[in-house]
């Protein structure tokens, strides 16, 4: 089953209508997500606006990034001081 991808305006409008009275068995089988996938969001994401949600998802995605950058550099930064103590 292919996993579907939810836009930060659609978490912030399934959390709101959860705000707004709607239960949690409601939410999930309207919108097809699971009671994990939606408790995960409220924790995560709770009080946000749609905008707030979107910046901050796209933070996290280049904080993922960076990491990603970090550890090629410090693996080509070993990888550098191993080839110069074998050489001297």
């Amino acid at each position: 089953m292919k996993r579907k991808r939810f836009k930060p305006e659609e978490i912030s409008k399934v959390l709101k209508e959860f705000e707004g009275g709607k239960s949690v068995q409601e939410l999930t089988r309207e919108y097809g997500i699971s009671p994990a996938s939606f408790y995960k969001w409220l924790q995560r994401y709770g009080g946000m606006e749609g905008s707030e949600l979107k910046r901050m998802k796209q933070l996290e995605e280049e904080n993922l990034k960076l990491k990603r950058m970090y550890t090629e550099l410090a693996l080509d930064l070993e990888v550098a001081k191993e080839v110069i103590a074998k050489k001297l």
